[in-house]
């Protein structure tokens, strides 16, 4: 299901007009890109607050109904207060759906509980990334890769390669060259502190 939007022109620019926006409860904002012209808008900041708070909405296509008009857009950019619950600014791309895109999405990481290296061997798996720059076209986008660490045994490493993609998806740092790690499965050694025999008395 694609997330919706609601957005209005903004027509009042400059910092004086922002904080008038926000004193009445609005996000100031743009939306770029594609063919048409870079456009001042203006959203509802508990509506905009509360999608903030899903995960597909930083990482899908979203709907964006522009003064009735509706347009499909990636969320770029988002700027908060550095110590109140406000959003401050926003930015919106265009998306042309012939046009691959690059998007950071997020891993989520199944079936550790099955890993033999945790359940033999008590080991812990620790996540390197939580997130992939992938590039994909618009109606590829998935919201989210899934990360299987049902193989994973003591000391051994998930790297990208081993991820399963959709189709269409490609991950930046492997057409890199870059196989960076996902996760890594240590199991804690016992405490080799005390030696046998260390306790013996001496000989007389």
């Amino acid at each position: 299901m694609q997330i919706e939007i609601d957005a209005n022109n903004r027509a009042m620019q400059g910092k004086g007009a922002s904080r008038r926006l926000r004193r009445a409860g609005k996000v100031p904002g743009i939306v770029y890109g594609g063919e048409g012209q870079a456009q001042s808008i203006e959203l509802d900041h508990n509506n905009l607050f509360h999608k903030l708070k899903l995960e597909a909405f930083h990482a899908s296509i979203l709907s964006l109904s522009l003064d009735g008009k509706k347009e499909q857009v990636l969320l770029r950019d988002v700027q908060m207060h550095p110590y109140k619950l406000q959003v401050l600014h926003v930015d919106f791309q265009r998306v042309d759906q012939n046009k691959k895109i690059h998007m950071k999405v997020p891993l989520h990481f199944i079936n550790a509980e099955i890993a033999p290296g945790v359940k033999l061997s008590g080991g812990l798996i620790s996540h390197v990334l939580t997130e992939v720059d992938i590039s994909c076209l618009p109606k590829d986008l998935p919201e989210f890769i899934t990360a299987d660490l049902s193989e994973m045994t003591a000391g051994s490493t998930l790297h990208l390669k081993d991820l399963k993609l959709p189709q269409g998806v490609e991950i930046i740092a492997l057409s890199r060259g870059d196989d960076l790690p996902v996760a890594t499965l240590t199991v804690k050694r016992a405490d080799e502190g005390t030696e046998e025999g260390s306790s013996a008395a001496p000989a007389a």
